[in-house]
């Protein structure tokens, strides 16, 4: 079941979104810092590309007047050619447990995987009852 996270930063960190590829931290800070002191700044890479972000990022501000601010002045305005869109950032989900599958683990599938070159391991013939195996 998935809770979401409060902490004191709720009100205080706005997502920026519809970013040009060529915005960075700097240029984020630079636009926005005429509306209060940036505590942070973060632009998730795309992991994907080595080069590139994912087209947004979050500013967290001192104080909740400054990051509403900011959105009142920033948002639908345009950065490097480009409209943005600015609001208040919702609070990160957390799920119990992990966030990726255990066997997209390399690790895992070098333990736990069968392999398909041994007829005769004790897994396939429990189930040959069920589905012939494949060699």
């Amino acid at each position: 079941m998935a809770t979401l996270v409060k902490d004191n930063t709720s009100k205080t960190t706005i997502y920026v979104g519809g970013l040009d590829d060529q915005v960075n931290e700097q240029i984020l800070h630079a636009a926005f810092i005429p509306f209060g002191d940036i505590v942070e700044i973060q632009i998730p890479p795309d992991p994907a590309s080595h080069n590139q972000h994912r087209g947004f990022g979050f500013i967290e501000f001192e104080e909740a007047a400054d990051a509403q601010a900011a959105i009142d002045n920033m948002n639908l305005s345009e950065l490097y050619g480009k409209v943005i869109k600015v609001n208040l950032a919702r609070p990160m989900r957390v799920k119990e447990g992990s966030m990726r599958a255990v066997w997209s683990e390399d690790a895992w599938l070098q333990k736990y995987a069968l392999k398909s070159a041994d007829p005769n391991h004790p897994i396939k013939a429990s189930f040959k009852q069920f589905v012939a195996c494949r060699q």
